[in-house]
């Protein structure tokens, strides 16, 4: 059970995805090309983005529930794991395209600087997810992680821009819409009713 709860194991479970999808990308090329692989590391980091902003309102709603507990000890390893599949995801991006004027000259269509704007607001969120951070920066860390809303908005505007078919992209958009409602009408609701309990 302690195996269960302890972070190395979270850490490999968390890695899974990306070893299967190496693991194609190396043995079967022909078949898990780019086109694969970066849609992939995509979906991930996105998808790993959406479970670590349910947490807040999933802790809102079921404080007691043991597995919510745990996700809320779990909830900086969830972030860190869907920036870790950003950066994949750009570096794939860059290897691909190889040449710096290729890049440059990318970097200023809608989709691609959406994902550049999104990964540069997710590296300060990455680097302090740590006690040592939570620490040193006190009350300015609750105010530094916020960034995590505007870039969680980019990330999904780069998949709905980038994509063939942006039908999956819509339906995730529309769930992240419904976790930050929820998110915020049980906040307003906690406030409210601690509002009413000091009146009284």
């Amino acid at each position: 059970m302690a195996l269960l709860r302890s972070r190395p194991f979270l850490c490999l479970i968390l890695a899974l995805p990306g070893v299967w999808m190496l693991g194609r990308w190396w043995f079967t090329p022909d078949l898990y090309g780019y086109g694969h692989i970066i849609g992939d590391s995509g979906d991930w980091a996105a998808w790993l983005l959406m479970v670590t902003l349910a947490v807040t309102p999933l802790r809102l709603a079921l404080r007691r529930n043991r597995f919510v507990q745990y996700l809320m000890r779990k909830r900086r390893d969830l972030g860190v794991a869907s920036f870790a599949y950003a950066a994949g995801h750009t570096i794939i991006y860059l290897w691909r395209k190889a040449d710096p004027a290729i890049i440059w000259d990318e970097a200023s269509t809608p989709y691609v600087l959406a994902g550049w704007v999104a990964l540069a607001l997710f590296i300060p969120l990455a680097i302090t997810s740590n006690d040592a951070s939570m620490r040193m920066l006190k009350r300015s860390w609750k105010t530094l992680h916020r960034l995590v809303y505007p870039a969680a908005v980019l990330v999904f505007v780069h998949w709905a821009l980038s994509a063939f078919d942006p039908t999956t992209a819509y339906i995730n958009i529309a769930i992240l819409a419904a976790i930050e409602i929820v998110r915020v009408w049980l906040q307003w609701r906690q406030k409210r009713s601690a509002s009413a309990s000091v009146k009284a």
